[in-house]
């Protein structure tokens, strides 16, 4: 079974898929976190991979960058591959002065300005949340690594180089954003209106208040509580 975009056999991934942005940080997941991996997709470079996790079945892809990617990759994971939970793992920016760089934040609500879900199914809603189910296995995991976990509202943006540099400030105030991110709203619509379960762990890697930023190297690997996290909810589910 392929689509235009995941060259798969039917059975090839696992009910639960982690899905960083990058591909590249998917490969490092499946070679230092997973046993008996397989790679099971390469097109576009989009790499996917299936293994095991304390003897849990688990799949990692990248989902690439922007709404308009993931919205593909994860409704056709959920529609022609039968996956039941996908937890993006990725980076964000801070809005919020409370976050530093490296925290780990789960969204427990997304807000964006986007029409994604305007044009895929009329609905205007600027919010989406996540599954209440996966975002309580995440927390209950965090607490079990004795790991920090904030949680709040993140913002999905379209524009990555917004002209405005200052304008996360409103964003902040008026929505209670603490952070950004690219993805998060369509994989939540997508889950929504197919029936499935999504939740969005991140880390922070720059600062919009600080300008701190984290190198491409550390935004590769180096975000090993996040991992942590996710992978302890899927083996312990």
């Amino acid at each position: 079974m392929m689509t235009p975009h995941i060259e798969a056999a039917s059975d090839a991934f696992a009910k639960t898929v982690l899905m960083p942005g990058d591909p590249l940080r998917a490969k490092f997941i499946a070679e230092h976190y997973l046993d008996n991996v397989k790679q099971v997709n390469q097109v576009r470079n989009m790499l996917a991979y299936t293994g095991t996790y304390q003897g849990v079945p688990v799949s990692v892809m990248g989902s690439g960058m922007g709404m308009p990617s993931i919205g593909i990759y994860s409704w056709e994971l959920f529609t022609v591959y039968e996956v039941e939970h996908i937890i993006r793992i990725g980076s964000c920016g801070a809005y919020s002065p409370e976050l530093n760089l490296y925290d780990v934040l789960l969204a427990d609500r997304v807000f964006s300005e986007t029409t994604f879900g305007t044009v895929q199914n009329g609905d205007p809603n600027p919010f989406r949340s996540p599954s209440p189910e996966l975002n309580q296995r995440l927390i209950q995991s965090a607490h079990a690594l004795s790991l920090p976990l904030k949680t709040g509202t993140v913002h999905s943006c379209d524009v990555f180089y917004r002209e405005n540099s200052q304008d996360f400030q409103r964003i902040l105030h008026t929505h209670q954003a603490l952070a950004v991110e690219m993805e998060a709203f369509a994989l939540f619509h997508n889950a929504q209106v197919l029936g499935k379960h999504a939740a969005c762990l991140l880390t922070v890697s720059d600062s919009l208040v600080t300008a701190e930023a984290a190198s491409p190297e550390a935004r590769q690997t180096a975000f090993t509580r996040m991992m942590d996290i996710a992978l302890h909810s899927i083996a312990n589910a």
